[in-house]
């Protein structure tokens, strides 16, 4: 799980962007706390072939990205 709460764009995707990287999961959560970040990590996991669901939790937001 990635935690990107308190920052804003472009840092959750370049995180999100590592981590796919470093390791190719198959399954990745990460939790965000703005819509921006929602849209911009929805768009990059979905050029990267992940499908993304996004769950509300609160004032943040849960996504899972699964090949």
């Amino acid at each position: 799980m990635i935690d990107v709460r308190g920052y804003s764009c472009p840092t959750p995707v370049v995180m999100v962007q590592k981590e796919v990287k470093r390791s190719s999961p198959a399954e990745l959560e990460v939790l965000v706390d703005n819509q921006c970040s929602v849209e911009n990590v929805t768009r990059y996991a979905g050029s990267s072939g992940y499908q993304v669901s996004v769950a509300p939790e609160g004032r943040d937001f849960r996504l899972t990205l699964k090949k």
